[in-house]
């Protein structure tokens, strides 16, 4: 107890357990216990107070403090252990057939014993757990019992003797030893052989091996020992290894030739793995065979979107729009919390509006699924059946074309990083899906509040952005133009969007400013021009368009090249390099006669040229009615607006028309003709900043316009300090000079002005009293024009104030401002040209799009002559309703054959380009140092483990050799005394062939198909169980060299116990007088019953009959209603197991049989359909008890034509010194699966005890059937060679 609770201290403290308390149940006897007294509370107390006094504790036991919890068990003794055994042997029953819920998978309670030391209780302990079926592990060195079976754990049953066990209770327990008596040693012994001969329950770890190699084959032991078989067995095998995130076991234990899994039985396991983030099971379903196409139902995402980890930011998101749903009306019928819809808002509030809802409202009783192929599923995960995850539901839409995406989508918003990557690398969409994951992690970032989890975002958006980098690179290699058409095609899975728009609205710089990208943009930029056109020639083209007709300009497509001039013109001027020219050159022309009119014709009354500006500036204004209320994708007008003023050019534009139009109002107004020139001249200003944005295209001028308005950023945050040291110093000077100043634009002056001048050298002439004049200022303030004189003395006309302080307040100013502060303006102005010349050039390809995109979807004419495309606009959308299209170019709906062949391609090449990766992660130095040492490590744990196997199986061998020779030299002495008696001796005489036991290279510790006991264990072994079943009765402990009569076994005296069967009309005598048994006839036919053995004639001793096989520890009947033996009737009935198209199943070449078997309730094993029989009846009662009345002749009529298998003595749990069962086997077996008695038996199977179960169990080594059962049921199976 007190290592196990040191265990889990040194666990909580040294690992990241974040999964709550470990809770810690110690069972202790409460006579044993020390200072228990101070637990007796009165009123009771929890958590209980406990003083610990080791060093006082004598004989007794201090409780542990690193337990949670005590049991104490009390049977009113004092100093005595092992009182709790039988309770906590009960207990751990108990807790090993509940379920729990670990990694999103209901599992039974796998429990291990481990074994450290211990005495007598301790072995007792390992006993009923070894009996329970629980695995062992004992820790070989560690002490006492431990050493003891670990010593003997190797050896064959036949050589762990009473002697060899007294030998080592003498060097293990030199204290107590002689204390020791026969009796206690021969119990001793009889347990530990019961240990040994399960030792596929028995794991022996020792210190130099692996850890994690022991507990590997711990676990392999624990989950194989549990009441499962066959897809049971292997089901809760992958449970256990998914609660626990062994990869490492499914891989090597469970994903073998042994089973051949399903893909849809792999299903709730993968939804589990999926909610507990455990990649690698994700991964390695993957590889068997799970498509993730199949396991997406929209059930199964709603599923998944209800076990958000709680902790992510999405999580949160969801529950502020559940908290703004509506509430449900009490009529309405009721739904889950979380519906999809639901999720589609939070996602387009990521994603941005303008893609489409992912997931659409459902209506009112339509409930979108997805049509896939449904597994037959039986695992319940959190209280709700996974089974309905997997329904079809004929008649439904399907709700989405890809629910790889969905998948994607719900480990992207958890920033689960590994499991993304293995769903990513299953997309089809994959460009899109990368652009589409990177804007997603980029917006929850924004709103992500820890550190680490935002820096984690960014990361992996970045990581995310370079896989659709890596895959356009790949496509773009092969062919440009389906990689360009990648880039424009409409993706209906991620919101009817394109991957430009996705990679702009993320800001996937680095994506944009790709060579493929930017060689679309520049396509799309010439329009139908070649892109090797000349600037001038177009421009030249421009001025003079009749030069198209000589052929100076190139176009792309053949049919313009060579055809007629009208086409050619109409391509020409509709090229977005040609409309971007033609407005500069308008906008020019507008400038130009702007200033023309503000410096030279502006007058009273407007000229012709001012007119024409008016209709020059309602032209713009129109073209920004038409970029605000161009809708092309049916945002609406609020998304419009709001798109068009996230501009700044935009707001600029609205900006400097309005103050056009302010200006104008003033300047039509006689009285404020001047205040509108002003107005204007302002607003000319405004205009010609637009330039800028106009000059973004020049890849010369674009980014140093980048690096003007980046430091434009620190010359206003720099004003902040400046301000701080001008307002000072100019407040101080202004107090200590200047005397109660009441004209507020001479404050302003010297406070601000004036100190801001002098930063750049312009010096107060009377600051220092050199140049003080009083002519140069007013002495009372009353002239306007000059500022009031400083303090000054009226007699003398000399300065007054103290001029070395003003001194001194300047020269610290002028140090703050001009060294220090205009210093750290070029030192933030170098920073900011240094960090942003790096990124320049992917910044100026990012923006150039915006242009690209605006002047792609603009008129051609320029203004003022736009005015008439506009009125054509007018018509065909107002007067002709003929909606907004997007240019193709940029949006491209294709066709489903195109887009199909389009995105294989693009699957093709995202192979490619997984394939470089993992080529290049492999050449990687670190890499390759990783791999050498895994493959040293592996090497090392097999050396050792092969050096560990070869003395075991050595001393197998010789042991083996041993018994060989032992067993020739008798059978040698036999022949020889035949021989010289004349005879050949009694049947009885002659001793059997000795088994070969072990082989070379066979490990110590066999696997779970191997038999329970060992092949040399010649003696009955079920009929020596220490606990006789359904009582209370112990048997006298007898070990396998004392199971024979003729042995001497001086100190046998076993109990007496005879069941008083009500529940059967014929049957012995209960009690131990032996005037009730006179009247018994044995080896005859006794009135109904048979007393017959198939053995022969057996011993009769006082009145009782002996066991020919030999003491079992227990005298009387037992539960046995006769004594003697006791006969039983098992018939097999077995057919050929056959596959979905009716063919005989084989597996390691034999065919597999199935056999028909029956289980009650309070059983744990299944059982052949046979047993005792009714005097004078044919069928047994078990047998009656599964089939109806009317085919009980027909099966009389099938036994008699069956074959016998077996006839003989029963190892039978039931079994005593004087009561035995004998059986006769007969096999039933239906070899044609149309067979009409095969069709006869199995519509006439019915259990009528309800707590009877019947079915066909699949023949196997690991069937859970009774030990005897599994004897007969190889024999019938060798008999047809099958497999077993």
């Amino acid at each position: 107890m007190k290592q196990v609770g040191e265990a889990v201290r040194d666990f909580t403290l040294s690992s990241s357990h974040n999964e709550g308390e470990v809770v810690t149940v110690g069972v202790a006897t409460w006579g044993t216990v020390h200072n228990r007294e101070d637990l007796i509370h009165p009123l009771g107390g929890f958590p209980a107070e406990y003083v610990m006094d080791e060093e006082g504790q004598g004989h007794l036991t201090c409780l542990d403090s690193n337990h949670s919890h005590f049991i104490l068990v009390d049977d009113g003794t004092h100093g005595r252990y092992g009182v709790e055994i039988p309770l906590r042997t009960r207990l751990e029953k108990f807790i090993s057939e509940q379920t729990k819920e670990r990694g999103g998978v209901a599992i039974k309670i796998p429990i291990v014993c481990v074994v450290l030391e211990g005495g007598p209780g301790t072995l007792h302990t390992i006993y009923n757990a070894i009996t329970n079926g629980t695995p062992c592990v004992v820790v070989e060195g560690s002490g006492r019992v431990a050493d003891v079976i670990a010593q003997v754990a190797g050896l064959p049953i036949s050589e762990v003797t009473i002697s060899r066990i007294q030998q080592k209770l003498s060097v293990f327990f030199q204290e107590v030893f002689e204390t020791l008596t026969e009796s206690r040693i021969a119990e001793w012994t009889k347990k530990i052989q019961d240990i040994v001969r399960r030792r596929q329950l028995l794991t022996i770890f020792r210190e130099c091996r692996d850890g994690n190699t022991e507990r590997k084959r711990a676990f392999h032991k624990a989950s194989r020992s549990h009441d499962h078989f066959g897809h049971e067995n292997w089901d809760h095998q992958l449970k256990l290894a998914v609660a626990w995130n062994r990869v490492d076991i499914a891989r090597s234990e469970i994903f073998t030739d042994e089973r051949q899994w399903k893909p849809s039985e792999l299903h709730p396991v993968m939804t589990a793995a999926l909610i507990s983030n455990k990649p690698e099971f994700v991964k390695l379903f993957l590889e068997n065979g799970v498509r993730l196409k199949e396991l997406v139902t929209w059930d199964t995402l709603l599923y998944l979107y209800q076990n958000l980890d709680p902790s992510c930011l999405f999580h949160s998101k969801l529950q502020k729009v559940l908290a703004e749903e509506p509430e449900r009306p009490v009529c309405a019928p009721p739904a889950p919390r979380v519906q999809m819809h639901h999720v589609a808002q939070v996602l387009r509030e990521l994603l941005g509006d303008f893609t489409q809802p992912l997931y659409p409202r459902p209506r009112t009783g339509d409930r979108p699924r997805l049509l896939l192929p449904v597994p037959n599923i039986k695992l319940n995960v959190q209280g709700v059946s996974l089974r309905s995850l997997y329904k079809r539901s004929p008649g439904h839409v399907a709700f989405t074309m890809d629910p790889v995406r969905d998948l994607l989508i719900w480990a992207i918003i958890q920033n689960r990083r590994e499991l993304a990557e293995i769903i990513w690398a299953q997309s089809q969409d994959c460009i899109a899906a990368a652009l589409a994951c990177s804007k997603i992690l980029k917006e929850l970032s924004k709103e992500e509040e820890d550190t680490d989890s935002l820096e984690e975002m960014l990361a992996l958006a970045d990581e995310y952005e370079h896989r659709a980098i890596g895959v356009f690179t790949e496509c773009h290699r092969k062919d440009e133009d389906r990689a360009q058409k990648l880039l424009t095609r409409v993706s209906e899975a991620w919101g009817k969007t394109t991957c430009l728009q996705l990679a702009l609205e993320a800001k996937d710089m680095k994506f944009v400013s790709h060579g493929g990208v930017q060689a679309f943009l520049t396509k799309v930029w010439w329009g139908q021009l070649c892109v090797d056109n000349g600037l001038w020639r177009v421009i030249v083209c421009m001025l003079a368009f009749p030069l198209l007709y000589t052929g100076l300009i190139s176009f792309r497509e053949r049919r313009l090249q060579a055809g007629p001039g009208l086409p050619r013109v109409r391509a020409f001027f509709n090229a977005p390099v040609v409309i971007f020219h033609l407005n500069i050159l308008s906008y020019f022309a507008f400038l130009c006669l702007f200033a023309y009119v503000l410096m030279v014709d502006f007058q009273p009354t407007p000229s012709c040229c001012e007119y024409l500006i008016y209709f020059w500036l309602f032209s713009l204004v129109c073209e920004e009615l038409r970029q605000l209320f161009y809708d092309p994708d049916e945002f609406g007008l609020m998304k419009m607006a709001l798109l068009y003023f996230s501009d700044f050019w935009n707001k600029l534009d609205i900006g400097a028309i309005l103050l056009f139009i302010a200006g104008l109002t003033c300047r039509l107004i006689p009285a404020l003709l001047y205040p509108g020139r002003i107005i204007l001249s302002l607003d000319f200003i405004m205009f010609c900043l637009r330039l800028m944005h106009i000059f973004t295209i020049s890849k010369t001028l674009g980014p140093k316009i980048i690096i003007v308005k980046r430091m434009m950023k620190d010359v206003f945050f720099f004003l902040f300090l400046l301000a701080v040291w001008v307002v000072s110093f100019g407040v101080a000077k202004q107090a200590i000079l200047i005397h109660n100043e009441s004209r507020v634009d001479w404050i302003f002056r010297g406070v601000v002005y004036q100190s801001y001048l002098t930063i750049f050298g312009q010096m107060p002439a009377y600051i220092d009293g050199v140049n003080f004049s009083l002519d140069q200022c007013s002495p009372n303030g009353t002239d306007p024009y000059k500022p009031k004189c400083p303090e000054s003395d009226a007699v003398r006309h000399e300065p007054a104030f103290p001029e070395w302080l003003t001194v001194i307040l300047l020269c610290l100013y002028l140090l703050f401002t001009n060294i220090l502060l205009l210093n750290l303006l070029i030192a933030m102005f170098n920073y900011t040209f240094q960090q942003v010349q790096e990124h320049t050039d992917q910044i100026w390809k990012f923006q150039r799009h915006d242009l690209i995109e605006e002047y792609q979807g603009r008129p051609p004419a320029p203004p003022p002559f736009i005015l008439l495309s506009h009125l054509h606009l007018f018509i065909k959308r107002v007067v002709l309703k003929i909606p907004a299209r997007r240019r193709k170019q940029l949006k491209s709906k294709l066709e489903k054959n195109e887009e199909a062949a389009l995105l294989s391609w693009e699957i093709y090449l995202k192979e490619s380009y997984l394939q470089n990766q993992q080529y290049q992660q492999k050449q990687r130095p670190e890499q390759k140092i990783q791999d050498i040492g895994n493959k040293v490590s592996t090497m090392v744990d097999l050396l050792e483990m092969e050096s560990l196997k070869r003395p075991g199986s050595m001393e197998q061998r010789l042991a083996s050799l041993e018994e060989q020779v032992a067993q020739t030299s008798r059978a040698l002495h036999w022949v020889m005394k035949a021989l010289r008696d004349g005879g050949f001796g009694s049947e009885e005489g002659i001793p059997a062939p000795a088994p070969q036991k072990a082989s070379e290279g066979q490990d110590l510790e066999p696997d779970g198909r191997q038999e329970e006991e060992d092949v040399g264990d010649t003696h009955h072994v079920n009929a020596r169980h220490l606990l006789y079943p359904n009582s209370h009765v112990t048997r006298f402990p007898v070990p396998n060299e004392k199971v024979p009569w003729e042995t001497a076994f001086l100190i046998y005296d076993p109990p007496f116990y005879t069941d008083d069967r009500k529940d059967r009309g014929l049957v012995d005598p209960v009690g131990n007088a032996l005037e009730p048994l006179s009247g018994i006839s044995y080896n005859a036919v006794d009135g109904p019953i048979d007393r017959r053995s198939f053995h022969g004639v057996y011993v009769v001793q006082d009145g009782l009959p002996l066991n020919p096989m030999g003491r079992t520890g227990l005298r009387g009947r037992g539960s046995l209603g006769c004594f003697g033996p006791n006969h039983t009737l098992q018939p097999v009935i077995t057919r050929w197991r056959r596959n979905q198209d009716g063919a005989i199943c084989r597996k390691s070449i034999k065919k597999m049989l199935e056999v028909l078997v029956v289980k009650h309730s309070l059983s744990e094993h299944w059982a052949l359909p046979g047993g005792s029989r009714e005097p004078g009846e044919i069928l047994p009662r078990k047998l009656k008890q599964v089939l109806r009345r009317e085919f009980w002749s027909s099966f009389q009529n099938l036994l008699t034509q069956g074959t016998e298998v077996y006839r003989g003595y029963v190892d039978d749990p039931r079994n005593t010194d004087n009561a035995w069962i004998e059986t006769v086997a007969i096999s039933i077996h239906f070899s044609d699966q149309s067979d009409m008695d095969l069709k006869r038996l199995n519509s006439h199977l019915h259990a009528c005890d309800p707590g009877m179960s019947v079915r066909w169990q699949v023949v196997d080594r690991r069937i859970p059937l009774y030990a005897n059962h599994k004897t007969i049921l190889q024999k019938v199976a060798t008999l047809y060679g099958a497999f077993y």
